[in-house]
């Protein structure tokens, strides 16, 4: 079961999309954990018919997971709400938007329809749009035939920003875990070892990297041989083995979130990077990131793979980019250098060559590797850089609440670990009268935790050394915690300014067809007014949610590629 502010948020979520009805059932899941049908309709108190209904389509938006129990033996069907899920409708905008800026007009289209149906047939996708199409007047510039719709929908489908819809991706995760770590210990005989079950976990990690392999081949399928084109001084290339493969008619599919947010944490290493050093640094890490694009499959991924610096060189070619490499760095000489050189100075500093100690490692963007004859390999380190962004957030909620000597503690303690409080009276040098009060409220905070060292046996509380700490999970779901709280109260506010009477009646006059032909010239002055208002509202309200966002994205998903959050 979630927690109180990660409830709240997905019922406003549920109660925004889908109606305050729908948010009554996610509501009673969330509080109750996995429920049968006939347990949801006895603690909602609605009608099964009803309840049926609105659970085929929150199972349809993949928000609720449904799987037979095996717990009890009776195998009846039990429902769980999938709250992750649910929490990322609020980035479907920027989904969209970067589908427009990768693949067009036309992908970003596909996507926005399958975030709206959930998921969907090659068929139903294209029925749907060339329908649309065909009642629409275009931009100029615009294209819109058919055969766009089928390139952006095979293009978005080969890169994997599509991904097929199973029967298994209904069912929880931790369900499938469950049941085939059942199978592989129903295998040992007597009672279990530990190497045993060392290796069953590993045969269950195993299959289920399988079953997630075995689900991406099921999205394309060969074209039937009189589809295909002659092979008659045909060359085989990985190219042509592409263009002889076409979308499976019979697949639903679904975004795949974690190509898209991808997209994010490498906008958001370019703006670290960026304000850390210049332009031309932030040029190099965006050809890095966008050479190794294809490569990267999840925001989980510690590492990009290797790249050499003869590649990074080529794609930064043209002389726009040359200006930009050259302009940030001070040269010594009149000579002015060539990119490559510059590219490799680049390559210095972001890898923190010049500074081979562990906090050197810890300020590095990327891992250089030099080889014999000068060439060497270059790796984006996700892990570092998403530690780094996390403590930034850290050490901002420390600021925020608790001032510069909140975040003198919090640095102190993340660097050396445990201190008891008089040496953290002595390192950060401040009286032991000031540094208690402040230990008690970042511990209210739960920025930092206290540890119970005993010096005997008894656990006597007098004889115990009693050390401050900074516990990295628990101070990041206290702050995770709060950004969802703070989400909650955006919609609610949201929510709160749209049902304003005056607003409402102003908004439906706008909305009648006599007064949208001259909106300007029939609406009254106040009425101008009120409309202006609350637009500005919304704006304010809209960045304000992006910023949050943001934070959110940093502490939750950049949290995959740190694993256990463990930092040293």
């Amino acid at each position: 079961m979630a927690d109180l502010h990660t409830t709240n948020l997905c019922v406003q979520i549920v109660s925004t999309h889908f109606g305050p009805l729908a948010s009554k059932i996610a509501s009673t899941l969330l509080s109750h954990g996995r429920l049968t049908l006939p347990q949801l309709v006895r603690f909602t108190a609605l009608k099964p018919r009803l309840v049926r209904n609105i659970l085929l389509v929150l199972i349809q938006q993949n928000i609720i997971w449904h799987a037979n129990s095996e717990t009890d033996g009776s195998g009846e069907e039990v429902l769980e709400i999938n709250a992750d899920e649910c929490l990322m409708r609020l980035r479907f905008g920027a989904f969209v938007y970067q589908a427009e800026e990768l693949f067009g007009v036309a992908g970003g289209e596909i996507v926005q329809l399958i975030l709206h149906h959930g998921k969907l047939t090659s068929p139903q996708i294209l029925q749907r749009l060339n329908a649309a199409a065909t009642t629409t007047t275009f931009l100029p510039g615009e294209d819109k035939t058919p055969v766009v719709y089928s390139q952006a929908l095979h293009k978005l489908v080969l890169l994997h920003y599509l991904k097929p819809s199973v029967a298994s991706s209904h069912i929880s995760p931790r369900d499938k875990r469950i049941q085939y770590e059942a199978e592989e210990k129903a295998k040992i005989s007597g009672f279990p070892t530990s190497k045993q079950l060392r290796e069953a976990k590993e045969t269950v990690d195993a299959r289920l990297r399988t079953d997630e392999e075995e689900v991406w081949k099921i999205g394309l399928k060969r074209k039937a041989k009189s589809q295909l084109p002659s092979t008659k001084k045909r060359k085989v290339t990985s190219t042509k083995e592409e263009d002889d493969m076409v979308v499976d008619e019979t697949v639903y599919f679904r975004v795949n979130f974690d190509k898209f947010i991808i997209h994010t944490r490498n906008a958001l290493i370019e703006k670290a990077v960026k304000e850390r050093y210049n332009s031309g640094a932030a040029l190099v890490v965006h050809a890095i990131l966008k050479i190794t694009e294809e490569s990267q499959h999840s925001v989980a991924d510690c590492r990009s793979d290797p790249l050499s610096v003869s590649n990074i060189t080529l794609h930064l070619s043209s002389e726009e980019d040359e200006e930009t490499l050259t302009s940030g760095l001070i040269q010594s000489s009149s000579r002015t250098m060539s990119s490559g050189s510059c590219i490799k100075e680049y390559l210095g500093i972001l890898s923190s060559a010049d500074n081979p100690t562990p906090a050197g490692r810890a300020g590095a963007f990327l891992e250089l590797s030099s080889k014999g004859g000068g060439s060497g390999k270059v790796q984006m380190l996700f892990d570092v850089v998403a530690r780094r962004l996390r403590r930034q957030v850290l050490e901002g909620v420390a600021r925020e609440r608790h001032g510069s000597e909140g975040v003198r503690v919090v640095r102190l303690l993340m660097d050396t670990g445990k201190l008891d409080e008089k040496q953290i009276s002595k390192q950060v040098m401040m009286p032991l009268k000031d540094v208690r009060p402040l230990l008690s409220a970042l511990s209210a905070s739960s920025l930092v935790s206290i540890v119970e060292v005993p010096k005997s046996a008894d656990r006597n509380p007098t004889r115990m050394f009693y050390l401050w700490q900074v516990d990295i999970p628990k101070a990041f779901s206290y702050i995770l915690n709060v950004l969802y709280k703070t989400l909650y109260n955006i919609s609610a506010r949201r929510q709160a300014e749209r049902e304003d009477p005056m607003l409402i009646a102003v908004l439906n006059k706008r909305e009648r067809s006599d007064v949208s032909v001259d909106v300007e010239g029939l609406l009254s002055q106040h009425e101008k007014e009120v409309l202006k208002a609350w637009e500005e509202k919304q704006e304010k309200l809209g960045i304000l949610e992006g910023r949050v966002e943001e934070s959110v994205f940093i502490v939750r998903d950049l949290g995959r590629a740190v694993g256990s959050l463990e930092e040293n």
